[in-house]
C-alpha cells in the first residue's frame, strides 16, 4: 500500500530529526537538496516535496546527515565556509 503523505515517517530526535533513508535520496536526486562540502543545503530553485507536518528543511539551513538502519538522521549543521 502506498502512503498518503510519505513523509509521515519524518520523526524528531535529539538535536535534529530522521527521515527514512529512500526519501532521503529522493530529495538528493531530484536537486532538492544538495551537498555543500559535507552538508547538505535546499536548493530553492528545485521543487520540494510537500511534508505532512510543517517544512523540515528551510531554506539557507545547512544539515549533516548520517544513514543509520534505512533512515537518515539530520541535524543543523554549520555553512561550509564557516569556521
Amino acid at each position: 500500500m502506498v502512503s498518503e503523505t510519505p513523509f509521515e515517517d519524518v520523526g524528531p530526535t535529539e538535536g535534529g530529526f530522521s527521515i527514512p533513508e529512500l526519501k532521503w535520496r529522493e530529495l538528493v536526486f531530484t536537486g532538492a537538496l544538495r551537498a555543500e562540502g559535507d552538508a547538505y543545503v535546499r536548493d530553492p530553485s528545485r521543487p520540494m516535496t510537500p511534508f505532512a507536518h510543517g517544512d523540515p528543511f528551510p531554506e539557507g539551513v545547512w544539515f549533516r546527515a548520517k544513514k543509520h538502519a534505512g533512515r537518515v538522521f539530520l541535524s543543523v549543521a554549520r555553512r561550509p565556509d564557516e569556521p
